[in-house]
């Protein structure tokens, strides 16, 4: 639903903004399908499917990080084009167009899938049944070889901690800009004296700029109890059943932070919720309409 009515561009947003939406939209569908279609539901109600074999459970785990990793770059590409958009207004002509920000995307996906590559190659069957390999367990390597650690590594940084640093430093530099261009335009317009005059500029910014700081506050909450748990912070101060059910929490969390931007939309965009309500009433209206 949340594609469809992206795909409508009536929800008051430019239409560089909209691809960027349509994309962490379409991201998240596509972890949703994998985590909870592909995984969950298959442990907790398929145990003995054709999904845990392991040339197929080994592609789902790939999918799955190239899933995660494409949701969180997703809101990295889009608080980027929002920097450029209110930050550089000579760079904004050129950068912020349709033609770059489906580049972008495109580019992102292929990187990212191409970086999970070797995700499908570092699980091992766990059994064997009528030569069949069944499971996914970590090679022994993984935990020693060079190469892999440094693999864990670099996908550590990828997600999420350069992104986390990026989002911090560009609203930092965003909110910056628009404190510095509302006290300008204040002064200019003699609102010092306690006028009350609506400026369409800044209200035009003001629902972009509420959508990106949800986004990007929900994005970093929701992340950092995942962030503790990889750099196991908190592990030496809990007891072993008390880390495993801060690892759970933070997984969901995680899990959470992939799927919340439909429920952002919703909460912080009124044009979007009358499209959404009007293509929920859509269908009623219609069978009405030829009743009458």
């Amino acid at each position: 639903m949340t594609i469809l009515v992206l795909l409508r561009g009536k929800c008051g947003l430019s239409s560089c903004s909209t691809r960027y939406l349509l994309a962490m939209a379409s991201g998240d569908l596509m972890f949703i399908i994998i985590e909870i279609g592909l995984r969950q539901l298959r442990v907790y109600y398929y145990p003995q499917s054709f999904l845990i074999l392991t040339p197929v459970c080994s592609v789902i785990r790939a999918l799955r990080e190239a899933a995660v990793d494409l949701s969180v770059w997703f809101t990295v590409m889009f608080t980027f084009d929002r920097f450029v958009a209110i930050c550089s207004l000579k760079l904004k002509a050129t950068y912020c167009t349709n033609k770059t920000a489906v580049t972008v995307l495109a580019t992102t996906t292929i990187l990212f899938c191409l970086k999970n590559v070797p995700v499908y190659f570092k699980f091992k069957h766990g059994k064997i049944i009528d030569k069949v390999p069944w499971g996914c367990s970590l090679k022994k390597d993984y935990f020693t070889d060079i190469r892999w650690r440094s693999f864990a590594v670099l996908s550590m940084a990828l997600t999420p901690m350069i992104p986390i640093a990026l989002i911090l430093i560009l609203n930092a530099l965003i909110f910056r800009r628009i404190l510095m261009v509302n006290r300008a335009r204040s002064s200019f317009k003699g609102q010092k004296n306690g006028d009350k005059v609506s400026d369409p500029e800044i209200e035009s910014r003001k629902t972009t700029v509420i959508l990106l700081f949800s986004i990007s506050t929900s994005f970093i909450i929701m992340w950092s109890s995942h962030v503790l748990q990889l750099l196991k912070v908190l592990k030496p101060l809990l007891d072993f059943r008390q880390y495993q059910t801060f690892k759970s929490v933070a997984q969901m969390l995680r899990n959470l932070s992939c799927c919340a931007n439909t429920f952002i939309y919703v909460v912080t965009q009124p044009k979007f919720r009358e499209e959404l309500k009007r293509m929920l009433k859509y269908p009623f209206t219609t069978i009405a309409s030829y009743i009458d």
